[in-house]
């Protein structure tokens, strides 16, 4: 077959046909929003998996080289440093966001620079006193973490906290070019750029020495070279938009609007994370180590929706901002069921074979795998609920946005602390928690994005997925049972290629509605040169 460095004029064509394929199906005039959130979130997607595969060598190379206790000190250094890098950015990354796609909207992109330049003193300052506090309070906090492994996360805790500036600048700046609607800064810099570049420090630093503080060090050093690629790539996107002075208050305007973020994107990562903290404070670091695999591997299936929420957010600030509702709606409901299309297949193959899953990570994390299920189930209303969360921050609704989230962390707390210390359900205590706890959080969204901004994501195309959701996992179980005997790996390829063939055909019969399914046919013939 002939390659595009072999026969490029037969490659020209091939993308000619595509296009015309595209604007067949999408035509610009009609479709343009859809078009290029699509585009964008292909990107982000591409960029995710790369994250993912990234990271998961990254945590199996860990698991394996340093052990379950190591990498629970590690996951606790690591997502504590980027938990509060987001809550020390102050909402600056959204009010990022938000500020330069309406400023782009109205013909004023002159003031944009002058915007994300103030937001990122701002996470800046807060950042630097926050890493500071982490820094100077490491061996309490490792101590009250990791009893049983006091030194070495004390070691873990320090070279963490050195994170905390980088994790809150590089999204300020990136937040600015995704107002722009430009997404491939952030799928080449923070998908792609950081996980990678992670993964390879951790291996020039155990040159020197393989423990846990080298270990969380490299991480640390991956986010100061993200930082620095972001904001170049900032200032070199609007090197030609001029630059305004600020408009009176807007040092104001933006700490209005992002001091109820700091709390909220404290506590948004704390979902994910705050049972995994508290069965830190019950179990040994070998059992938080499971645990902390099984968290990992169900956030997975976040995938796609992630990919789209990035690359919606600058959509739902403009057209808000111009008061275009019904439009916002139908891109909602679209961009809703395109997104649980695409997520269904991966939580088929991961709530089929948890096990399988799990023993990447090595023998020992496949006592994890109930943790996963009940993960998933959290994880999968999460995806189904679409991106109401960030449609609340984008239309100004931070302080509701605080609200939910304060609530669904002192849920969290209460309902981890019980069913882990007091009922003594060990990982499926913390599972069970942060399951229901993120359930009740997008039904909470679900409802304030309706009360506020009058759309919501379901409409009769969406109740299409069931059957191809079925076929999926009719076929995944069966290869699943078939397999019982084969090694992990054969088990969850075999699992997954059986899966998707029952899923895919029919999402494209009847799991799709007619324009949409002649749209992928005739993407999919162009694709192929037919």
């Amino acid at each position: 077959m002939a390659t595009s460095s072999s026969d490029p004029a037969g490659e020209r064509r091939r993308s000619g046909r595509l296009r015309a394929a595209v604007e067949q199906v999408l035509p610009i005039e009609r479709f343009g929003d859809e078009r290029t959130i699509l585009a964008g979130t292909g990107q982000s997607a591409i960029g995710l998996v790369v994250a993912i595969l990234a990271t998961f060598a990254t945590q199996v190379l860990i698991t394996r080289v340093q052990g379950p206790a190591a990498f629970g000190i590690v996951t606790l250094a690591t997502q504590g440093a980027l938990v509060l890098g987001y809550f020390s950015r102050v909402g600056m990354d959204m009010a990022a966001v938000r500020r330069v796609a309406i400023d782009l909207g109205r013909g004023d992109r002159a003031r944009v620079r002058a915007v994300v330049s103030r937001a990122a003193v701002i996470a800046a300052v807060a950042s630097l006193a926050v890493a500071a506090l982490v820094f100077a309070v490491a061996d309490p906090l490792a101590r009250a973490f990791a009893e049983d492994e006091a030194a070495a996360a004390g070691d873990a805790f320090r070279a963490g906290a050195l994170a905390i500036p980088f994790v809150a600048l590089v999204q300020v700046y990136l937040g600015g070019t995704r107002g722009l609607k430009v997404m491939r800064h952030t799928l080449y810099v923070f998908w792609m750029g950081q996980p990678l570049g992670w993964l390879v420090l951790i291996l020039v630093g155990w040159l020197v020495a393989r423990s846990v503080g080298v270990t969380t060090l490299a991480y640390s050093a991956s986010w100061l070279v993200a930082t620095g690629a972001a904001a170049w790539l900032w200032h070199r996107e609007t090197a030609g938009f001029g630059r305004a002075r600020p408009e009176p208050g807007e040092l104001r305007d933006l700490l209005r609007y992002g001091t109820p973020r700091a709390p909220a994107a404290l506590f948004s990562q704390l979902l994910f994370w705050t049972d995994l903290f508290v069965l830190a404070s019950y179990a040994p670091a070998a059992q938080t180590g499971v645990y902390a695999a099984a968290a990992r591997a169900a956030q997975v299936i976040l995938l796609f929706i992630i990919s789209v929420s990035l690359m919606f957010s600058p959509f739902v600030a403009d057209l808000h901002a111009r008061g275009e509702r019904d439009t916002l709606d139908r891109l909602f409901k679209q961009i809703t069921r395109w997104t649980m299309a695409a997520t269904l297949p991966l939580f088929v193959v991961l709530a089929v074979t948890p096990g399988s899953a799990l023993r990447l990570f090595g023998s020992e994390f496949g006592a994890g795998r109930t943790a996963l299920l009940i993960l998933l189930l959290g994880q999968l209303v999460n995806v189904a609920t679409g991106t109401v969360g960030f449609v609340l921050i984008m239309v100004g609704r931070t302080g509701w946005d605080l609200v939910v989230y304060a609530a669904s962390v002192a849920f969290d707390i209460g309902a981890a602390v019980l069913l882990i210390g007091g009922l003594g359900l060990g990982m499926e205590g913390a599972a069970l928690a942060g399951a229901l706890t993120m359930a009740l959080s997008k039904l909470a969204r679900l409802w304030l994005v309706w009360r506020f901004v009058r759309i919501q994501p379901f409409d009769r195309d969406y109740a299409r997925l069931m059957l191809p959701t079925a076929a999926g996992l009719a076929l995944g179980i069966g290869a699943h049972l078939a397999l019982g005997g084969a090694s992990w790996p054969v088990d969850l390829l075999g699992t997954a290629v059986a899966a998707s063939a029952g899923y895919l055909p029919v999402l494209l019969w009847v799991g799709l509605p007619p324009a949409e399914r002649r749209a992928v046919t005739g993407l999919a013939r162009a694709a192929l040169g037919r």
